[in-house]
């Protein structure tokens, strides 16, 4: 019973441990670990991931070349307005995934990890959304964890205190994170499944498709 009523403190004591984080972002770069993303340049936020991955604030028109020069096959937006304007003279594959990380959950989660890992057998992938901080820094908190197996502590520092900009959301991100079932999210990731619950309205929507197809 004492473990029971000692883990919601835990739990906020850790909400409250990253969230206080954030005002040391800027300090980042001088004791920046070489795991974590790497700035590349000095132009809309923009940071290496992986070999293949990157993140960035909102790019636009002038920062073709450079996305061109690093062979990027897709840019993946998560703002609700398109990328069409700034991206319409290139090749580059678009692909829009709108969400708000005060309501995000395991289906958002599971399109952007996806779509990341999809994009990626056609070469290089940048993710973005206005600033690179908020909604994009908890997409690669996620990859982090789901997908090259880091932990909860190590990727939440790095969102926090990574030199990408301080935010408002990073509490929302901080919380999903707290809560997110990361076994569940793999496995989902790794079966092509939109959610870890079988209620969710993806699955829902997958499954009377499905029904309706067999009728």
């Amino acid at each position: 019973m004492f473990t029971l009523r000692l883990l919601p403190a835990l739990s906020l004591a850790f909400l409250a441990l990253f969230i206080g984080t954030c005002a040391q972002a800027d300090d980042a770069t001088s004791i920046r670990p070489p795991e974590w993303a790497q700035p590349v340049g000095n132009q809309f936020n923009l940071h290496q991931m992986t070999p293949t991955l990157y993140r960035s604030a909102l790019p636009d028109s002038n920062a073709l070349p450079v996305l061109e020069q690093m062979k990027i096959g897709t840019v993946i937006n998560f703002l609700p307005e398109s990328d069409a304007p700034w991206l319409k003279s290139s090749d580059i594959k678009q692909v829009q995934l709108s969400y708000r990380t005060n309501h995000v959950d395991d289906s958002d989660v599971l399109a952007a990890l996806r779509a990341i890992q999809e994009a990626e057998a056609n070469g290089p992938v940048l993710m973005h959304c206005k600033h690179g901080s908020d909604r994009t820094g908890l997409m690669a908190a996620m990859y982090r964890v789901v997908v090259q197996g880091w932990s909860k502590e190590d990727a939440l520092n790095e969102m926090t205190q990574g030199g990408f900009g301080s935010s408002n959301g990073f509490k929302d991100g901080v919380r999903y994170m707290m809560k997110a079932d990361i076994a569940k999210l793999r496995t989902a990731l790794q079966n092509g499944e939109c959610s870890t619950s079988a209620f969710a309205l993806c699955s829902m929507k997958s499954w009377m498709n499905t029904a309706n197809s067999d009728t």
